[in-house]
């Protein structure tokens, strides 16, 4: 494998760790609605587990309230327990078709909970580029091993792949102050 191919594969991986992080975030809640917060609760139906997503439309009509949109009558209950058992703090009501969740304001000792919350997502996603970083300098040494480079283009590689975890590092940081920010904001 060449040095170019190491490094474009490891910062492919630091970019979907850096996605992945962004995603778990967005489930993190803030003081307004969005979709994303219950979209991936997991209900039981029809056998089987499914995402909210994949059984309602999801909408936000209101800056603080979530409405969703059953496809199927049959689930609408499934999906309100799932919502009541998902530990987010939320209240769904029935309205025939539809459930209705109104996000209550968010006390500062929930606040600060979210924060540790996002924290440790972030230092997951930290953790996890750190690993993307220690297979590339792995394959790195074995390419200087096998005898295809030299030492000196294997140190350059060394250094744009440490350039690369600072990089991914620095962008999930800044992530972490942002949603912090989002969620302090009353």
């Amino acid at each position: 494998m060449a040095l170019d191919d190491i490094l474009l594969e490891a910062e492919d991986k630091m970019i979907k760790t850096e996605e992945v992080v962004q995603h778990e975030f967005s489930g993190v809640r803030t003081g307004k609605a969005s979709p994303s917060l219950i979209e991936n609760i997991l209900v039981e139906v029809y056998g089987s587990q499914m995402r909210i997503r994949e059984l309602a439309g999801i909408t936000t009509p209101e800056a603080r309230m979530l409405l969703v949109q059953p496809w199927d009558a049959a689930t609408v209950h499934p999906i309100e327990k799932a919502i009541q058992k998902s530990n987010l703090g939320l209240n769904p009501v029935v309205d025939k078709k539809f459930i209705r969740i109104v996000l209550p304001e968010l006390s500062q000792e929930r606040r600060l909970e979210f924060i540790k919350i996002i924290k440790k997502m972030a230092e997951d996603g930290r953790v996890a580029i750190r690993h993307v970083r220690r297979d590339a300098l792995e394959q790195l040494k074995k390419e200087e091993k096998s005898g295809g480079v030299t030492e000196d283009q294997v140190e350059g590689a060394e250094k744009e792949v440490q350039k690369l975890t600072d990089q991914y590092i620095a962008k999930i940081d800044t992530h972490v102050t942002h949603k912090e920010k989002e969620i302090l904001t009353v």
